[in-house]
């Protein structure tokens, strides 16, 4: 088979070969990831815009990231507000596979050899099944989940009664001035 080359002096694109023979990735994503890198650094790599660009639709572009993120090839960050709710995706592409950031959370399969055993929060739970045991059941409707026990509050303090108390009855005040003097750290 004959190869015809042409002069390259302008407009193409120089990339690492890498993901072209990577067996593991279907043709369609060699050639997502192609043109994702022929593409200047602040295009919107979003699944509409690289749909506008290419003959498949989001469906399809989108099932082909997911391959190239599974690969190592694309890093997907999540970009939230601070009320945490998702705004903008950040895709960081590479020429060649880099494994996940541990930062992130994983959207593998969960590890079984070392599960986390830490237990819920338990008091959370039990008020969710006691509130679905409410509304579900009309008898528990007299029922009512057990109170917190408070601890009282202290008295205010009232300075002028004490004053008072203290002009009147000059045992007290020595008595009080014995034990201020005695507690460490008092002058």
């Amino acid at each position: 088979m004959a190869v015809f080359r042409i002069e390259k002096t302008r407009d193409y694109t120089v990339m690492s070969n890498h993901h072209l023979r990577n067996a593991g990735l279907s043709l369609k994503s060699k050639g997502l990831l192609s043109m994702m890198l022929s593409l200047p650094e602040d295009w919107n790599y979003t699944t509409r815009g690289l749909a506008k660009i290419c003959k498949e639709g989001t469906d399809s572009i989108g099932s082909a990231l997911k391959e190239l993120e599974h690969a190592g090839y694309i890093v997907r960050n999540r970009l939230r507000d601070s009320k945490g709710k998702i705004v903008d995706v950040e895709y960081v592409i590479y020429e060649t596979p880099h494994p996940p950031d541990t930062g992130q959370p994983c959207e593998d399969e969960p590890d079984t050899a070392c599960p986390d055993t830490e237990n819920p929060d338990m008091d959370k739970i039990n008020a969710q099944k006691f509130e679905s045991a409410f509304y579900a059941n009309p008898d528990l409707r007299s029922v009512r989940p057990p109170e917190e026990k408070k601890e009282p509050a202290p008295a205010a303090l009232d300075l002028e009664a004490l004053v008072e108390q203290l002009r009147k009855s000059p045992e007290l005040a020595n008595t009080l001035a014995a034990l201020l003097s005695a507690t460490p750290g008092s002058k």
